[in-house]
């Protein structure tokens, strides 16, 4: 049994602490908020995030942050991209070096143009690098917290840190594979956001599974252009933080992000959504960021473009679409060489 300190108490955090709680784990949950921890510890709830679950005994709430992590064994990081620096420069104080940083949120900083694990190794130091982890894969956290079967990969520079969170992580519900490509599982887990929103966007117009279907395929492309010009490897893009995390985000009622597009597409303002979504929608976020370094990098991301077009120039769903479709001829495996 391990102490380990869970950092963000919304719906994925908190369907994360479940399944380290089932491996029989010491969960340390933290909250910013004193009222959240105080109902995971007096009701075992967390009813805002994962309502209808009751939570495990040897899981409880924390609103401090020093006493969450500075003797824990392992940190596992699930808060919004935007509050990564800043909860990072909260708790570098009260961490030790050799201490097993995982993370599990999705997204690219924009303007700095960086992956959670930069930002992450940007605020608690270089030495950090080599035990920082990404978990990310095709992982609703509503069905996590219903122990449901999911499969995951954990990634890191260093395999033996990638090794401790598979074996933190492990059970009969919740498979963990292992990836050395942490730039492509990054890149694969944040990009599969702006393609949800396409998707939902999609849906709300109206159109098909034909339609669908074929701006999930496009966007893979588009994801593994970006990704392979990184130095991913390209392989990963048809693995499980690849193709498998797009499928899920793209047609679940889960997928915030494809929710989101899916009241874009109806009609709705973009603030209207976020304020009735009362969660953070990352694809907007790193939708703008992917938009700046394709342009920076001048690659072509047709959909990425037209969506940042929409978002945050007001442009008409349904001529992002049109303009998609006019595009000019081009031929299928030219444009899919990324994978080769």
């Amino acid at each position: 049994m391990k102490k380990i300190a869970v950092i963000g108490a919304g719906s994925w955090g908190t369907a994360l602490s479940i399944v380290l709680a089932d491996n029989q784990h010491e969960v340390r949950l933290w909250s910013h908020r004193e009222e959240q921890a105080q109902e995971i510890n007096e009701h075992k709830t967390n009813k805002k995030y994962i309502p209808d679950i009751s939570l495990p005994n040897n899981l409880k709430g924390y609103s401090d942050l020093q006493h969450a992590v500075e003797d824990a064994e392992a940190i596992l990081l699930v808060v919004p991209t935007k509050a990564v620096r800043e909860v990072c420069r909260s708790m570098r104080p009260f961490i030790k070096n050799d201490q097993t940083t995982i993370h599990a949120s999705k997204g690219i900083e924009p303007e700095t143009h960086k992956r959670i694990s930069e930002m992450i190794e940007d605020e608690l130091g270089d030495h950090v690098r080599e035990h920082i982890v990404v978990l990310s894969g095709p992982s609703h956290a509503e069905e996590v917290a219903l122990r449901q079967p999911t499969t995951v990969t954990v990634s890191s520079y260093n395999i033996k840190a990638a090794e401790i969170a598979q074996d933190l992580f492990m059970n009969e519900n919740f498979r963990v594979y292992t990836n050395e490509d942490v730039v492509g599982v990054e890149i694969g887990g944040a990009l599969k956001n702006i393609i949800a929103l396409g998707a939902g966007i999609s849906d709300g117009l109206g159109y098909g599974d034909n339609a669908k279907s074929a701006l999930i395929t496009r966007g893979l492309a588009e994801i593994a252009r970006l990704g392979t010009k990184l130095d991913a490897n390209p392989l990963t893009f048809a693995g499980l933080t690849g193709v498998g995390d797009l499928i899920v985000t793209c047609t679940s009622k889960h997928s915030r992000n494809w929710r989101a597009g899916n009241m874009l597409g109806k009609g709705y303002v973009l603030q209207d959504v976020l304020d009735q979504m009362g969660m953070v929608v990352e694809g907007v976020r790193t939708t703008k960021a992917t938009y700046q370094i394709s342009q920076k990098l001048d690659i072509d991301m047709p959909i990425t473009e037209g969506l940042y077009e929409l978002l945050f120039h007001e442009k008409e769903p349904k001529k992002v679409v049109d303009d998609l479709m006019n595009r000019g001829k081009t031929k299928e495996l030219e444009d899919l060489s990324s994978f080769l």
